[in-house]
């Protein structure tokens, strides 16, 4: 799976970083809508990633026959989507659970107490960040408004029930804090309750950064999970930790095997692998989900990954598939829903929150657009994306192209992008007269627009080579556009937010811009 540039990366590697045999290539994926690669080969197992694209911090809740499954939404919003399952492999997005732009959405706590669902929300912003709770009596809501918990110096919060019935919220860094009996209130102080295990001074990692603990009670045990190691950065820092106490309380007793998980070699098909959860699939049989970022591909943000977990007679458990380059038996029993959702869009409704999000939203922002007679009407807002909060898809594929039909408005600008945040995108936009060039985060050339204000615009992007093309028949004709671009540096490790690479429409200036007919295709 590495790129000529990458295998030269991995035989420039220290020796010490070497420790694991090179990843035989995978076979490939099961193809769904939109040609975009499923999971489930069909056959009785399965190809990670699970969840393709940008899919951070897993938080998964079983409830009955059913899994319930978000994510980190960071600056996205609508956001913190929930995904459902029936059998692990298979995932059918259902409602977005927060609507109001509270700030930077980091990893979640999705739990169900008492027959009702709950949702901790840490969240970066200014003023101060903090940790917010919102909950609803059905898993599609309505939820509640955030009501935030004055946790300003956390992260990665953790609901978790003691054997004495009380609630809490595990931190990150070995913290926690205690909660109300309604789990709408932090109550106490904040108190040091875990010291994590330390990997060996030599291993190259981007930093200790204990974060996003995950605890399961399991028989007579409670589990702690734990990310050290850095989330981003070197591909073999992030990795899996784990503990287990008798009590809510501790002490807590390091697993003998850790780390868990661990990328231990460049050349593996995943990178950075973290943040894992444990969770019981329908037959019975133990999983852990976790992300990781694809080789080569940080431009897809961080992907949601499935391990099987086999138990030992001393009660611990282990991950057992190795690096996931190689398909893996699934969970038997459930039942398989219809995996993903479509990126296309012929825009009879406004899929707003499951299909598209704003990019950090003013409150307002989505009375900006609508659909009607099978269009999409967007409008302008500042001179540019970095300036107009464009409306974005996750797409979860090495290579992909998508195109739309594009209508200006008099005196607006419009056109496709791909949008790593308001400083880092690419793209092609235009006005009456001229086209307007998207590098870099900025405005470059400004070539003459044949086509006038109206036109097709077709973006590929076949494994960080960018392409475009521009029709003024419909499609029926196509010309090249002469800039052509390669984005594999668009990516956290040069920028920093923890996002990923994201097709999407921008418009402009005055009026609003019409889309129609927009067409994705995994390639």
């Amino acid at each position: 799976m590495a790129s000529a540039g990458l295998t030269a990366l991995a035989l420039a590697a220290p020796a010490r970083a070497s420790t694991a045999p090179a990843a035989i290539p995978s076979p490939d994926w099961r193809r769904g809508l939109d040609n975009q690669r499923i999971a489930d080969l069909g056959d009785g197992t399965f190809l990670n990633p699970v969840l393709s694209g940008d899919r951070p911090d897993p938080a998964i809740l079983k409830d009955g026959e059913d899994y319930y499954l978000t994510f980190s939404s960071f600056e996205s919003y609508p956001g913190l989507l929930i995904w459902h399952s029936r059998d692990l492999v298979n995932w059918q997005p259902r409602k977005p659970a927060l609507t109001r732009n509270i700030g930077s959405v980091w990893a979640v706590s999705l739990e169900k107490h008492e027959g009702r669902y709950f949702l901790y929300i840490p969240v970066k912003a200014s003023p101060q960040n903090d940790i917010f709770v919102i909950w609803a009596d059905h898993i599609d809501g309505p939820w509640s408004d955030p009501v935030p918990l004055g946790l300003h110096k956390h992260i990665d919060p953790c609901h978790a029930v003691g054997e004495d019935g009380s609630r809490w919220l595990f931190l990150s860094g070995g913290d926690r804090v205690r909660l109300s009996d309604d789990g709408m209130r932090a109550t106490g102080e904040v108190e040091h309750v875990y010291d994590p295990w330390r990997y060996p001074s030599e291993w190259d990692v981007e930093g200790f950064a204990p974060e996003g603990p995950k605890i399961h009670r399991i028989g007579k045990w409670f589990y702690m999970l734990t990310a050290v190691g850095g989330t981003a950065g070197p591909p073999t820092g992030h990795m899996v930790i784990a503990a287990r106490s008798r009590s809510i309380h501790g002490p807590w007793e390091q697993h003998p095997g850790n780390p868990l998980v661990r990328t231990t070699d460049i050349r593996e098909a995943w990178w950075s692998r973290g943040h894992a959860s444990l969770v019981e699939a329908p037959d019975g049989s133990w999983w852990s989900l976790y992300h990781g970022y694809e080789n080569g591909f940080w431009t897809l943000g961080r992907q949601c990954l499935l391990d099987p977990v086999e138990w030992g007679a001393d009660g611990w458990f282990r991950m057992t598939g190795g690096d996931l380059s190689q398909p893996i038996p699934r969970p038997k029993g459930g039942r398989a829903l219809p995996h993903g959702m479509a990126l296309s869009d012929d825009f009879a409704t406004l899929q707003l929150g499951t299909k598209w999000s704003f990019f950090r939203p003013a409150p307002d922002e989505a009375a900006r657009v609508r659909v009607q007679d099978n269009a999409l009407f967007l409008r302008g807002k500042g001179l540019a994306p970095s300036t107009g909060s464009p409306l974005l898809l996750t797409a979860g594929d090495t290579s992909y192209r998508f195109e739309c039909d594009i209508e200006l408005a008099p005196g607006g600008t419009a056109g496709l992008v791909l949008f790593y945040d308001d400083k880092l995108y690419a793209g092609l936009g235009f006005d009456a007269v001229r086209f307007v060039t998207h590098q870099y985060g900025i405005e470059r050339a400004r070539p003459v627009n044949p086509h006038g204000g109206r036109m097709r615009l077709r973006v590929t992007n076949r494994r960080h080579i960018v392409s475009f093309h521009t029709s003024g028949d419909g499609g029926r004709t196509w010309l090249k556009f002469d800039r052509g671009m390669e984005v594999s540096g668009y990516h956290h490790n040069v920028r920093g937010g923890f996002l990923m690479l994201r097709p999407g429409l921008y418009a402009a200036g005055p009026g609003e811009a019409k889309f129609r007919n927009f067409t994705f295709t995994a390639l």
